[in-house]
């Protein structure tokens, strides 16, 4: 059963425990179920879902709480005024000579009250259980891509390749290899040691993205159009650990064409507390032929919606030749 689905089962068994409670009590009493009551609950319930499925998502979850209250007033009064108007009055029947005693206004406005203040609570739980499950959804998927990530970074095949790449700068008595040596370790470090914290400075981020570049550099023939552009000023901002890096591998992975030539523009400008990176790959053979291509990409929006909600915008954009992320970020 589906999450929706479960819900919907959950709000109609509600519903329908509470209206066959009231009316079996009615018949019981009366020998009939009144019209009239029928009315009024099926206006409770419209009223319930008019707050419960458009005024608390719009209005009271994105902290408009004085229009909320501006609109659900008006909303409990509009319904106690059709109330009256269609003769829809709470009664019951004390004695036979009684009769139907009306209950006050104020009583009329009460309930509807109690629909509103209820509709609230329950949709705040269950947008708050959630943003819970989706927290730790999220982060199991960030743990999971983390060590995915350790894993590509240190499996013996990257290492075979980064090694033996600057093996051969060493035969060549290429002043690269002792840089390359270094930038290996302290890729290896970043990932050990950074990764597991909730922030890091960006300039260590940025830092461990250039070596990530420059090490996949080592083991491309063909690398003139691998390109790493970092713009602006860089101080004390932080990001994230590894939110970048998938779009990076994803450019890597998917970047080279049928002629083995890698094509791939990296840009990332700062601007005070605002990041904008974008990223653009040549679509190879490999990438029209993978369905799980889009899985990476997938946990990192999820991730952004979690630790950046409301603070960036990603645009993803896939032609025939092309694929391109951009995305833009408040750090603050």
């Amino acid at each position: 059963m589906t999450k929706n689905s479960k819900q919907f089962f959950i709000h109609f068994l509600v519903w329908f425990l509470f209206i066959a409670a009231v009316t079996l009590q009615l018949y019981l009493d009366k020998n009939q179920i009144p019209k009239q009551f029928l009315i009024r609950i099926w206006i409770g319930i419209f009223l319930f879902y008019i707050n419960y499925l458009i005024l608390v998502p719009k209005l009271l979850l994105k902290r408009k709480l004085f229009l909320y209250m501006l609109v659900a007033a008006l909303l409990v009064t509009g319904v106690t005024y059709i109330h009256h108007q269609l003769n829809l009055p709470f009664y019951y029947e004390n004695i036979q000579k009684q009769g139907r005693i009306r209950i006050t206004y104020a009583i009329s406005v009460l309930f509807n009250s109690v629909l509103i203040v209820i509709g609230a609570i329950s949709k705040m739980y269950f947008e708050w259980n959630k943003s819970e499950a989706q927290k730790k959804r999220i982060e199991a998927q960030k743990k999971s891509s983390e060590l995915k990530a350790l894993k590509n970074q240190v499996n013996p095949h990257f290492l075979f390749n980064s090694l033996n790449s600057i093996y051969s700068l060493t035969v060549k008595q290429s002043k690269e290899a002792s840089a390359s040596v270094i930038m290996l370790s302290e890729l290896m470090r970043y990932m050990l040691y950074e990764t597991d914290k909730k922030w890091v400075l960006l300039e260590n981020e940025l830092s461990y993205i250039e070596n990530y570049v420059n090490l996949q550099r080592l083991r491309i023939a063909n690398d003139e159009n691998v390109k790493l552009t970092i713009k602006g000023e860089i101080r004390d901002q932080k990001i994230s650990p590894l939110l970048l890096i998938s779009f990076i591998e994803n450019a890597f992975k998917y970047g080279t064409d049928i002629s083995g030539k890698t094509n791939i523009n990296i840009t990332i400008e700062i601007q005070d507390n605002f990041l904008e990176f974008k990223c653009e790959n040549s679509i190879g053979y490999k990438k029209k032929h993978t369905d799980n291509s889009g899985i990476g990409l997938q946990n990192t929006k999820e991730q952004l919606e979690l630790i950046f909600p409301n603070k960036y915008e990603l645009f993803l954009d896939e032609n025939r030749n092309k694929f391109t992320v951009h995305l833009k970020l408040n750090l603050d």
